[in-house]
């Protein structure tokens, strides 16, 4: 119980650092390649929302998703790479290599895909090396670049919204 606090803690410390260091790129080409971070313990739809991305022009080779459970169980399998609390060390640091590699891609756009503020969610979003970040209004404004005011479970017009502001950006 007091290892977990501690871990929050410091992940929390770690997340406003990084907060606090904040990028401006600048997002001017086509989307390509997409990263999509998903809270699977409020949203069960993940294929659903994949599907959508492919009817919007994106290869589904293009499409690298990794998702969260709040309760992990490391004996069952999960058929896309998930992670939980234990992937995060107390010091804030990621453990996972699969995570690791997930924040390292530099996508053209990342999606989180989660609405309440989670310190290991947010942690991952903001470790990522995305050109372009792509989140929920609900969540914490400084993580992305762009939020969408929707619900979870409203993930069609997630889409749609988000690539209508795209086009208009470009």
């Amino acid at each position: 119980m007091f290892l977990n606090y501690m871990r929050d803690f410091f992940v929390k410390k770690t997340l406003n650092n990084n907060l606090n260091k904040f990028k401006n790129e600048v997002f001017t080409s086509n989307v390509q390649t997409i990263g999509l971070l998903v809270d699977e313990s409020d949203f069960q739809n993940s294929e659903a929302l994949i599907n959508e991305l492919v009817l919007q022009g994106i290869a589904p080779e293009n499409i690298k998703i990794v998702a969260y459970k709040s309760k992990f169980k490391e004996k069952e399998t999960y058929s896309k790479p998930t992670f939980g609390k234990k992937h995060i060390n107390w010091k804030g640091n990621i453990e996972a290599d699969f995570l690791l590699e997930f924040t390292e891609t530099k996508f053209d756009l990342l999606i989180s895909y989660y609405t309440i503020e989670n310190n290991i969610l947010m942690m991952v979003t903001s470790e990522s090396k995305a050109k372009f970040k792509v989140g929920f209004s609900s969540v914490d404004p400084r993580l992305n670049r762009l939020m969408i005011d929707t619900t979870l479970e409203n993930y069609k017009l997630f889409i749609f919204e988000l690539f209508k502001y795209l086009k208009n950006i470009k």
